[in-house]
Parts: structure tokens; C-alpha cells; sequence
């Protein structure tokens, strides 16, 4: 009988320490999700670099053979005119400049 209860006893600590591998380890149920998540993440980051690839392979098949295409490029990214024309260039505004004096700056 004696040994019954230390077999049950060992049986129950080893099931203790399974369940606690199973659910809290490096390997556990929780580190499952974390890596899950993660891979979700990575699956989506992937999506996304393979449509950026695809559009830029179709770009560079439209500059080497789309004259046209490759023309419309240089004029807007590289600022290039054609003859007789005039490029006009305007700094960017800033979202806290206004127009006129300030409030501040007005002397009664």
C-alpha cells in the first residue's frame, strides 16, 4: 500500500511538471501564440514585398521598352524639361505658418 501512494504521488508530481512545461515553458501553449502571431505578422510583411516587386518589375519593364513611360519618369522624378519650357518650383508649406502677421507681432 505504501508503495501505491508513492507511485501515485511521483505520478502526480510528474504530471504537475508536465502540464507545467506544456503550458508556461519556452515551448509552452503561450510561446506557441507569440510565435504565431509573429508568423502572421511576417506572412504579412511578405505580401507586401512581393506587391512592391511586382510593381517594381512592371516599372522596369515599362522603362526599357515604353519610350513614353520612361520619358514621363525623368520629367517628374528627375525634374527634366524640354525645350523652351520653364520650371517653377515652390517651397512646401509648413502646417504652422500662416499668411500675414501674427496676432503677437500687431502693435495697437
Amino acid at each position: 500500500m505504501l508503495w501505491r501512494r508513492i507511485l501515485l504521488s511521483a505520478l502526480v508530481v510528474f504530471n504537475l511538471f508536465l502540464l507545467y512545461n506544456l503550458v508556461w515553458s519556452e515551448n509552452g501553449i503561450f510561446a506557441y501564440l507569440d510565435l504565431k502571431s509573429h508568423h502572421a505578422l511576417l506572412v504579412k510583411k511578405l505580401e507586401t514585398v512581393e506587391e512592391k516587386s511586382l510593381d517594381l518589375s512592371q516599372e522596369i519593364r515599362w522603362l526599357k521598352s515604353d519610350r513614353t513611360f520612361t520619358e514621363k519618369m525623368a520629367r517628374s522624378r528627375m525634374n527634366y524639361l524640354k525645350d523652351n519650357e520653364i520650371l517653377y518650383q515652390f517651397p512646401k508649406d509648413t502646417a504652422g505658418t500662416t499668411e500675414g502677421p501674427s496676432p503677437d507681432d500687431r502693435k495697437n
